[in-house]
């Protein structure tokens, strides 16, 4: 098929492609133990990620206690190495994203994933899953330097190259996913199952998906307007 609008559609990857949640509380709650500090519920660190790992655990000290700077950077290496090794014990893809990603496929679509999750981590956790040959290309927040973390449009932009150029979507479940797309003019497409800081409707996306079923009409939709 070579009709279908968007020659390349790119993910998000916690709380997008897939449920990162249950790891990655496991990691802030390895760093506060180690501190001493009282354990933190999925639901209390869902809101915080999206912004790299960092972020995610300073709002966790804060939770728990206090954000001590000196606190934090000692912490941090703390948590990366735990999640570094530790992945993909409770992380699953969200339901419907094998066959949408079928679907896309089908239709002559290059994927890709663009997050502010380290490269490294993220190219890790998707080789994990066996589903690195399924994108052309991994962005990680730290692959276009300190200032290529979303809601900059660097990564987006990144992809669009490294993909080959053509008209690109962006797939994502926060605001930040969504500026980025924005900024570097291609159209946001809002998951309602992810880890949401804010009700999606507010996050100005030009559709809203609440399953990864609705994902191709939603593209073609998009198309058509």
């Amino acid at each position: 098929m070579t009709d279908f609008p968007f020659d390349i559609v790119g993910f998000d990857l916690d709380g997008t492609l897939f449920d990162t949640s249950a790891d990655l509380t496991d990691a802030v709650n390895h760093a506060l133990g180690l501190l001493g500090r009282p354990p933190l519920t999925i639901a209390a660190v869902k809101p915080m990620i999206g912004r790299g790992g960092k972020y995610m655990l300073q709002q966790g000290l804060e939770a728990s206690g206090g954000c001590d700077p000196e606190v934090l950077e000692r912490s941090y290496p703390e948590l990366l190495a735990f999640y570094g090794d530790n992945l993909t014990r409770g992380t699953r893809a969200f339901p419907g994203l094998s066959a949408a990603m079928d679907a896309l496929e089908a239709r002559g679509v290059t994927l890709a994933i663009v997050t502010n999750k380290s490269e490294s981590l993220a190219v890790k956790l998707v080789a994990e899953l066996a589903l690195g040959h399924r994108f052309a290309c991994v962005i990680g927040g730290d692959t276009m330097g300190p200032d290529g973390r979303k809601p900059s449009p660097a990564g987006i932009r990144e992809m669009i190259r490294r993909c080959g150029g053509g008209r690109a979507a962006f797939i994502g479940d926060s605001i930040f996913d969504i500026e980025a797309a924005k900024s570097a003019g291609v159209a946001a497409i809002a998951v309602s199952f992810g880890f949401l800081m804010q009700p999606v409707e507010e996050l100005g996306a030009d559709a809203v998906i609440d399953h990864f079923d609705e994902l191709v009409p939603a593209l073609e939709a998009l198309g058509a307007a």
